[in-house]
């Protein structure tokens, strides 16, 4: 008998996604960003100093520090969020990881159980509603208007919840740059959300990776500085949108309770300790000069998208300006199926996200489409855009 290791599989595994042909000419999916916009050189000089300096500390798990990470970033995490959003953090209150993605995972691991009820917004994260599908827990979608989660529909989502005997764990929620609709949660609505919270045994899970490339607004406190509990939030930031995606630097913050108990599942050794020692000594002294510049390129990319779609489209399609981020979120007549023409689409070297995979219920979500613009170049969105509406011919 010949053997065969896919027999030995687990039976809940995910179909294989084939061998990667590279990212094609007219790439308006994942979160890529703006190659001419990665600070390179200042990457460069960070990582040459912080070799020379503290090079030889790489030979100890943590640096010889503590687990949580790397003191320094941890220290201008903590800088940042007082600046730029509002937010009192101390340095036991923040984890490194490994990009977000590893922070959604271990909350994920902390909280929740095949069987669970989970409130997320009814168009997120597609990488959260596949998580989430996989371990077996129930996920209910919130509606979405202007300013984000309508509380008097997350208020009907958590007394369900209640009365089925299972309270939500958390609600999972993009505030601050919504993904994919690009919206910002305003100051009096988060106020809203935490006092519809307030009765209820549900934590919530803030995601705000994009908030730093924000153009729309003045940007709002976080929930988790609004909350009045001290640990009904748990807070998710990143650095791969602002600076690189292939950093893999995210961290999260919660009461300190909170990532103890995290830290016995984060069972990694620590987060890459250079990647750490080189964001640190670059935003020290650079972040918000860069930040403004890339948020800058991103908004005018977000307009030529704009034209670009109107022009291309005209009336089959409606959508919302940005108000931040890399992402436009698209919407179609009700009979339209996005997901259809993605197989034409990227034989002609187009890549989108179709909207049912980034919709609780893809029902709900197929008739939308998200686009990023932020790695194409100005002519590339043009370009691609035309080209894509050419193949769904809906005029």
């Amino acid at each position: 008998m010949t053997f065969s290791i896919n027999n030995l599989y687990r039976d809940d595994l995910p179909a294989p996604e084939g061998k990667w042909s590279g990212i094609p000419p007219f790439s308006f999916v994942g979160g890529n960003n703006d190659e001419a916009n990665v600070p390179v050189a200042g990457l460069s000089e960070a990582a040459t100093r912080v070799f020379q300096r503290e090079g030889r500390k790489l030979a100890v798990y943590n640096l010889g520090g503590s687990p949580l990470g790397h003191e320094e970033l941890r220290s201008f995490i903590c800088r940042k969020l007082d600046i730029r959003a509002s937010t009192k953090v101390h340095l036991d209150e923040v984890l490194i990881t490994s990009g977000s993605l590893q922070g959604l995972d271990l909350v994920n691991n902390l909280l929740l159980e095949p069987g669970d009820n989970v409130i997320v917004e009814e168009a997120t994260y597609g990488g959260m509603i596949s998580r989430l599908n996989r371990l077996g827990v129930i996920v209910h979608g919130v509606h979405l208007d202007e300013q984000g989660v309508r509380p008097d529909h997350l208020g009907e989502l958590l007394e369900q919840c209640s009365n089925q005997g299972r309270p939500a764990k958390y609600l999972y929620t993009i505030p601050t740059v919504q993904n994919p609709t690009g919206t910002c949660m305003p100051l009096q609505r988060r106020l809203d959300i935490l006092q519809v919270m307030g009765g209820h045994q549900t934590a919530i899970f803030e995601d705000d990776c994009y908030a730093d490339l924000l153009w729309g607004c003045p940007r709002p406190p976080t929930l988790w500085e609004l909350d009045k509990s001290d640990t009904r939030v748990i807070y998710c930031g990143s650095f791969s949108k602002s600076i690189a995606p292939a950093l893999r630097v995210g961290y999260l913050v919660a009461d300190s309770s909170i990532l103890q108990q995290i830290l016995s599942l984060k069972t990694d050794a620590g987060s890459g300790a250079l990647e750490q020692m080189v964001v640190a000594e670059y935003a020290a002294s650079h972040f918000d000069d860069h930040a403004e510049q890339l948020t800058s390129v991103l908004h005018t990319k977000a307009q030529v998208m704009s034209e670009a779609v109107k022009e291309a489209f005209g009336d089959a399609v409606s959508f919302h300006m940005p108000q931040g981020g890399i992402f436009m979120w698209l919407t179609f007549s009700e009979n339209i199926d996005t997901a259809r023409f993605a197989a034409e689409a990227a034989q002609n070297g187009i890549e989108f996200n179709a909207g049912a995979g980034w919709s609780v219920d893809p029902k709900w979500g197929a008739n939308k489409m998200r686009l990023c613009f932020g790695n194409p170049t100005e002519e590339a969105i043009r370009e691609g855009v035309g080209a894509l509406a050419q193949i769904m011919n809906l005029s």
